[in-house]
């Protein structure tokens, strides 16, 4: 059977059980049609590049598929007239990773560095290197 990763973008008011409810909806379609989900990765609020449908954030999720074509035509479809999905994307693959994908990855190097942004410290001097000939 095919191997898909399979990404999709849920709307921000939406909460986060509400997307977990879709990817259970999605995950029983896959199903029923004789396919499996392995990996089910949940990226969290994300900042979109601009906006889409007047969203600037958004839900994204990650969804290893194995599964008939059309099983995965049919989830399309669906995703395609919900309006709360905003977009999603398909990649047929040779082998599914089981490993974090790059976006877990980094996810978990943020948290161990302690924040991520903005915790650089404040520099000191008001913020602007000394040059030739100011007093200090």
């Amino acid at each position: 059977m095919p191997l898909y990763e399979h990404v999709f973008l849920a709307r921000q008011d939406v909460s986060a059980q509400q997307v977990e409810t879709l990817v259970e909806q999605y995950k029983g379609l896959i199903e029923g049609a004789g396919g499996s989900v392995g990996k089910i990765e949940n990226w969290g609020l994300r900042t979109l590049a601009y906006r889409i449908k007047k969203n600037r954030k958004a839900h994204y999720t990650l969804m290893n598929i194995t599964a008939p074509h059309a099983a995965v035509a049919e989830m399309e479809r669906q995703m395609g007239l919900s309006e709360d999905v905003l977009r999603f994307m398909t990649f047929k693959v040779d082998e599914l990773d089981e490993e974090p994908s790059a976006m877990m990855q980094k996810r978990d190097r943020d948290d161990r560095r302690g924040g991520g942004r903005g915790d650089r410290g404040e520099r000191s001097g008001g913020g602007r290197p000394p040059r030739r000939g100011d007093e200090e």
